[in-house]
């Protein structure tokens, strides 16, 4: 369980988070996974990274269990933390120092948009689907990333009504490099991650900042400002009242929330 990376091939680094049962990551989760991108971009003999999952889904945001368990003594901690941890694994493979290319299965929720929205090219399985049921879970965030992967009138209708698009979708938005059986998945990124490597390391390095310094959108402080509402959802109480209805199947309150 957790963050670990591999070196399958030489010059790719394959960093995998693992957080059952549904990749749904805490607060340390972020950051671990944060660290093992920086690291991997840091280190000279790499020259491209693959970001991916185990388990029933690539990532399912951030863990809600965990901030109930704090909020409901009174505390922020949590929803603090997870905001500044997102931020920072966002922002780790944004500025990868080498292409990251997200290797997607199952569900891409929440944070998932956050990563892959700041990754460098996407291969997905033909079961993947993306989106921000972030309304659902008494947030905000992540919509910086959705308008990189759908134009702005499908990412506004998506963010509203939480729903989620398809992989073929998204290839057909070109914001998808390419779609393939669950089976084929690692196999088809790194197939990608090959080709990148090949390429001269250095060159690849002042690529990768080349392109970001061209991006007409600061990631970084567009992501920050929607944070803020986030905050203010909390402070003004109407977060906790939507999270409280997550997971019951009649859409009220659990027992005990």
């Amino acid at each position: 369980m957790g963050v670990s990376t591999s070196e399958p091939d030489q010059g790719i680094a394959v960093i995998t988070a693992d957080f059952p049962p549904v990749n749904a990551l805490p607060v340390q989760g972020w950051y671990d996974l944060a660290a093992a991108v920086r690291a991997a971009g840091r280190d000279p003999a790499i020259r491209c990274v693959v970001l991916t999952a185990e388990g029933r889904g690539f990532n399912a945001g951030v863990d809600i269990k965990e901030m109930r368990r704090d909020t409901a003594s009174g505390g922020h901690g949590v929803l603090i933390g997870a905001n500044h941890g997102c931020a920072e694994a966002f922002s780790a493979v944004y500025e990868c120092e080498v292409p990251v290319v997200a290797a997607v299965h199952g569900f891409c929720l929440g944070g998932g948009i956050g990563l892959v929205g700041n990754a460098d090219a996407i291969v997905a399985s033909d079961d993947a689907t993306f989106g921000l049921p972030e309304l659902d879970r008494g947030a905000l965030g992540a919509a910086t990333h959705l308008a990189r992967l759908v134009p702005q009138h499908l990412m506004r209708a998506l963010y509203y009504t939480s729903r989620t698009a398809t992989a073929a979708e998204l290839h057909a938005h070109g914001s998808v490099w390419k779609v393939v059986p669950r089976t084929e998945l690692h196999e088809a990124a790194r197939d990608l991650a090959r080709e990148i490597a090949q390429k001269d390391g250095f060159l690849l390095r002042l690529a990768k900042a080349a392109l970001n310094g061209i991006d007409p959108v600061d990631v970084r402080r567009s992501y920050r400002f929607e944070q803020g509402f986030t905050f203010e959802a909390n402070l003004s109480g109407v977060a906790d009242r939507v999270r409280d209805t997550f997971g019951a199947p009649d859409g009220t309150p659990a027992k005990g929330a």
